[in-house]
Parts: structure tokens; C-alpha cells; sequence
């Protein structure tokens, strides 16, 4: 009889492929629109990108949004039937509307010219239709928003004949042949997107006749990280793009954080696009509504790489019993910050000289690397002066429930957030940005408190402690004996009156000083960063 395989064998962090494992995952991290990157299909979400149907792609920072969709593009590429357009709105974001609308539709305009063999981009290009509206886009991308244009009147054989006189007296339409000036003037006010919209049905046609030439059958148009442009201007482009591909071989794929995004409004027409009516919705976010499903999915993430280096089932052996649990606590359930917290985790094992497994003290210290402080910096660069209140929410959030009430967890009054919807909006936020995270979306309350809830946890990262030194740990994972998320009922109910106050404070204190200054008045350790 053979002996053991290596795989049967008492498992040991110093084992040479776990090396080989955390370089496959700190590769993963390295997201580039020009390199394919390492892509775990757990869930069939590929399939879901390649179909002909326009998708929003919703996941919290680090959901594995801009894998997906770059793998998918990386694909296309080398299709003979598919094509696929790539945008980064992050070069784009800084530009006004409608600016931004034409820096879109000159990279798809432009993308598409691409897809001609090489002979044909190189004969004809003054000629084509495509081309002469990327010639024009561009000049209209360098002139103002509004221009002042002035028409004079003159007369021509008898007719009269309007002469454009633009901005500063300068002629834009010559009148043809012999003109007396009978001295008439006009002056009106022309506007970019006005422009646009006169000339969406002549970029539609002949998008669709270039494509057509191409051969290829449907192309996808992907606009990443589309939170980053300013919700007030996102129905604007959505509507524009979505009527400018509605009933092409080209659909659209957005990639983006949910409370950061507007589909549409409302202002007697409705403006943008609808999820399930225009646009499909595509969610990435795996939470702690289920935490048991939440712990499978990133085990199987975890195996699925480890496989490729020959670690077969490494979930079920790299880890003491609550090992993979904790683990999943303190990533949040966001794939990233799971791989990047076993990462150290396994760094953290090894220098300690402790290769059995990984402990919960391991993953509490490979943790660090995406702590609360990192999730602060993220929220800033991403929204900018938007942060700001969202910040003193979390401060209030923090001190609320680590320092009044002792309690990690808290609930809040469905009947607050009808009245409260900024409030509640930046605790939705705070949530993409895994600060807080849910896990009861709808839930009642014990003590006489009257009504329906939501529940949440402050983000593991400010807690996660081997003694958490007076502080009860909200343990919502485990159940009662009525089947009830334990511990639920019993959180404190934060007002979003209270959230309202918080917004409107003011001061230099940094948030991260505060939450430092509240976990030192209630005794737990401050943050490796904090006290570097």
C-alpha cells in the first residue's frame, strides 16, 4: 500500500506552498485594465457579464467588481465575436457635465474605430462618419458650456440670409454671394448638451453601422467605478448612454458601490434607467444576513486558489474551529480583505513560530492591514467633501456603542429612516465602505420598544480583541432556542436624530483621534497605526 499523500499528511504553515499561495493572492490584488487578472467564477457571475443585457454591478470596495469586469474584457478582446470598451470613470471624475458625457462618448466612439482591421483604420479615416464625430466631439469637449451666439440679419438677392456672429464678435457662418447689412440683430444663449442630444440619433446610426462592419456580433461597454462620478450627474448619463445603445448590439456594463449611485430621478419625466425594467442588477456583496453562507462562499475562494498551487481543501485544515469564522468576521465578508487578513495572518503564525494553525489572535493582528483607518482613507479619496459628515456619523456610531452602551451592535427604527433619509443614507454608506455592516434588514425589538428595526455591527477591526474588557460582543452568528439571530433584540436603538446632530458638528479633531481617544477611555488596545 502507498503511504500518505502530502495532503494527508498533519498540515503546517511553514509548508513552501503556502509561499506560493500568498504571491498567487497579492497577485489577484493587482487589478489592471491592460493584464488579466486571477479570476474565481464562485457564483456563475462571468456568464452573467457575457450575456447580450445592459447590468448594473453593485459590491462594496474590494467585492471583486473590477476583476470580474476586466477579466471579462480581457476575454472579449480575444474573441472573434465579442468586443468590449473599457472606461475607468477615476480619469474621468474630476470633469463637469457635460464634459464627462463627451469624454464617454469620444472613448466609445473612438474604441469602436478600433475594432476595424488595420487597413481600414488607415485608409478612410477623414471620411468616416465615426471619425468625423470624434473630430467634432473633441473641439466641443475645449469650447464653454454655454456660448453667447448672435445672428445678424442680411439681406442677399432679395432673401434674407441669418449670419451666426459668436461670442466676442466673431463670425461663424459666412452668408454666400453679394449682402447689404440692414443692421438686424439677434442674440440667444447655445448650450453643449444641446448639442448632444440634437446629434444622439446620428452617433446611434453610425455607431451601429461601424460595429455592423467589424463582424462581430455584441459589444460590451464598461464604465468601472462609476460611484466616483457625482450622483447629481448620474441619471443624466446613464439616460443618455442607455437611449444611445437601446436596441444595438452594444450594452452597457456598470460597475459600482450601491449608496453611492443614483439609477435615476424624478421631475415630472423620469430621468436615468430602472433595474429590472432597463437594466439588470448584479450584486457582489456577500454579508452577515448569512453568515454561514457568507463563511462558505470565501472558503471556497480560498480553496479554489490554494488548488492552483496544489493545496487541496485548504480550509479545513489551516485553521483552529472558529478560525475560519473569525476570519470572516473580520474581513466583512469582502473577498479582499479576507485574502489580505489570512495573508498577514499566515506572516504574523510564522514570525510568531506558531505553524499548527491560524488562531483568532493571528487573524485579529493580519487584521491591521485593513483596519477602520484604512477604511477612513478610502471613504475620503473616493467621495472627497462628501466624507466628511459620513465621518462624524461613524465617530457618534463608535462612542455610542463602545463607550454609552457597551455593546458592539445597534439597531435602527424603520419608521426613523422614512423621516430621516439623509441620516440613514450616510449609515448605508458607512456600510459600503465596511465600517458598519448589517445583518438583520428588518427585525423587532425587546424591552417594549414598539415597531420594525434594521440591525448592524460596528466593523470587527475596533474590537476585535482577545479581551474586550467590559465591552459585550453582539454574537448575531449564533441562534436561540426560537431560531432567533441571538442578541438581536436586545441592541440599543441609535436615533438618527442623534446622526443628525453629528453631521452638522464642526472641528479639526480627525476621526481617527476620536475613535483612538474612545477606545482608550474604555480600555481596549489602540491600533498598531495609532501607536507607531
Amino acid at each position: 500500500m502507498d503511504g500518505p499523500t502530502a495532503d494527508e499528511t498533519q498540515f503546517d504553515l511553514s509548508d513552501p506552498r503556502l509561499d506560493k499561495l500568498t504571491a498567487l493572492i497579492r497577485d489577484t490584488f493587482r487589478v489592471r485594465q491592460n493584464h488579466d487578472p486571477i479570476y474565481v467564477d464562485i457564483e456563475n457571475h462571468l456568464s452573467r457579464i457575457q450575456a447580450p443585457q445592459h447590468v448594473v454591478v453593485f459590491g462594496r470596495r474590494g467585492s471583486g467588481k473590477s476583476c470580474l469586469l476586466i477579466h471579462h474584457h480581457q476575454l472579449a478582446r480575444k474573441s472573434r465575436t465579442q468586443a468590449s470598451i473599457y472606461i475607468q470613470a477615476d480619469e474621468i471624475k474630476s470633469l463637469q457635465y457635460p464634459d464627462l458625457l463627451i469624454r464617454l462618448l469620444l472613448d466609445i466612439l473612438v474604441s469602436t474605430s478600433e475594432f476595424f482591421p488595420w487597413h481600414r483604420r488607415l485608409f478612410g479615416r477623414s471620411r468616416r462618419p465615426i471619425d468625423v464625430h470624434v473630430r467634432r466631439l473633441r473641439k466641443l469637449l475645449d469650447t464653454a458650456d454655454i456660448q453667447t451666439v448672435r445672428t445678424k440679419s442680411e439681406i442677399a438677392n432679395d432673401s434674407r440670409v441669418a449670419t451666426k456672429i459668436g461670442a466676442g464678435g466673431a463670425r461663424i457662418d459666412a452668408a454666400a454671394g453679394g449682402t447689404t447689412s440692414d443692421g438686424r440683430e439677434a442674440e440667444f444663449k447655445e448650450y453643449k448638451r444641446d448639442y448632444l442630444e440634437r446629434h444622439l440619433k446620428d452617433f446611434k446610426l453610425d455607431l451601429e453601422n461601424a460595429f455592423r462592419a467589424t463582424g462581430k456580433q455584441h459589444c460590451t461597454v464598461i464604465v468601472d467605478d462609476f460611484y466616483l462620478v457625482h450622483p447629481k450627474v448620474q441619471p443624466d448619463i446613464l439616460d443618455y448612454l442607455h437611449r444611445l445603445f437601446r436596441g444595438t448590439d452594444f450594452y452597457l456594463k456598470i460597475g459600482t458601490v450601491r449608496h453611492r449611485t443614483t439609477l435615476n430621478r424624478h421631475d415630472g419625466r423620469t430621468i436615468g434607467v430602472e433595474l429590472y425594467q432597463d437594466v439588470e442588477e448584479l450584486d457582489l456583496d456577500q454579508t452577515f444576513e448569512d453568515v454561514d453562507r457568507t463563511k462558505a462562499y470565501l472558503a471556497r475562494m480560498l480553496d479554489a486558489l490554494a488548488a492552483e498551487v496544489g493545496l487541496n481543501g485548504l480550509s479545513t485544515k489551516a485553521f483552529n474551529p472558529d478560525g475560519l469564522l473569525d476570519l470572516t468576521l473580520a474581513s466583512g465578508g469582502v473577498p479582499r480583505d479576507y485574502l489580505t487578513t489570512f495573508v498577514e495572518a499566515v506572516d504574523f503564525a510564522r514570525g510568531q513560530h506558531r505553524t499548527r494553525w491560524l488562531t483568532k489572535t493571528a487573524i485579529y493582528k493580519g487584521a491591521d492591514r485593513v483596519s477602520y483607518r484604512t477604511k477612513l482613507t478610502s471613504l475620503r479619496s473616493d467621495i472627497g467633501d462628501d466624507a466628511k459628515p459620513v465621518e462624524r456619523v461613524f465617530s457618534d456610531l463608535v462612542s455610542f456603542c463602545l463607550k454609552e452602551k457597551r455593546k458592539t451592535a445597534f439597531l435602527v427604527s424603520q419608521d426613523e429612516v422614512m423621516t430621516h433619509p439623509a441620516e440613514h443614507d450616510a449609515i448605508k454608506q458607512l456600510m459600503d465602505f465596511k465600517l458598519v455592516d448589517v445583518f438583520e434588514a428588518d427585525t423587532s425589538a425587546a424591552s417594549g420598544r414598539f415597531g420594525r428595526f434594521e440591525a448592524y455591527t460596528l466593523d470587527f477591526s475596533l474590537f476585535m480583541e482577545p479581551r474586550l474588557r467590559g465591552i459585550e460582543l453582539v454574537e448575531f452568528w449564533k441562534v436561540d432556542e426560537q431560531r432567533r439571530h441571538r442578541g438581536i433584540r436586545e441592541a440599543p436603538n441609535y436615533p438618527l436624530r442623534r446622526a443628525s446632530v453629528a453631521m452638522a458638528k464642526s472641528g479639526p479633531t480627525t476621526t481617527e483621534a476620536v475613535v483612538e481617544g474612545i477606545r482608550v477611555d474604555i480600555g481596549l488596545e489602540t491600533s498598531t497605526s495609532a501607536t507607531a
